[in-house]
C-alpha cells in the first residue's frame, strides 16, 4: 500500500469517527429546560451565558455548569442544583 493511499484511508477512518460522533451527539437524553427552569424559579433571568452554562451540564462537565451559572450571577446552591439537573433525560 503506498504512502497516499494509507494516509487518504487514514484520514477517512477518521472522518468516519468525528462524523459518528457529531451524528450521535444530538441523540444525547439531556434537560437543558430543566436547568434553565431552576435559575428562572431561583429569580433568575435565563440569559445566553446562563444556556450556555447548562449546556457545559449536559455534557457532564458539572464544574463548568457551576462556574458559568455562579459568574452569571446564580447562587452556588441553585446552580449546583439546575446543573445536576441537565446531564438527565428529559421530563
Amino acid at each position: 500500500m503506498s504512502m497516499p493511499t494509507r494516509t487518504a484511508g487514514v484520514l477517512t477512518g477518521l472522518a468516519l469517527a468525528f462524523g459518528g460522533v457529531i451524528l450521535a451527539a444530538p441523540t444525547a437524553q439531556s434537560d437543558i429546560p430543566a436547568c434553565t427552569k431552576t435559575v428562572e424559579s431561583a429569580g433568575f433571568e435565563v440569559t445566553d451565558a446562563v444556556r450556555t452554562a447548562c449546556y457545559r451540564g449536559v455534557v457532564s462537565d458539572l464544574q463548568g455548569c457551576v462556574s458559568g451559572l455562579t459568574a452569571a450571577g446564580v447562587p452556588g446552591g441553585a446552580a449546583n442544583g439546575a446543573c445536576r439537573l441537565a446531564p438527565h433525560e428529559p421530563r
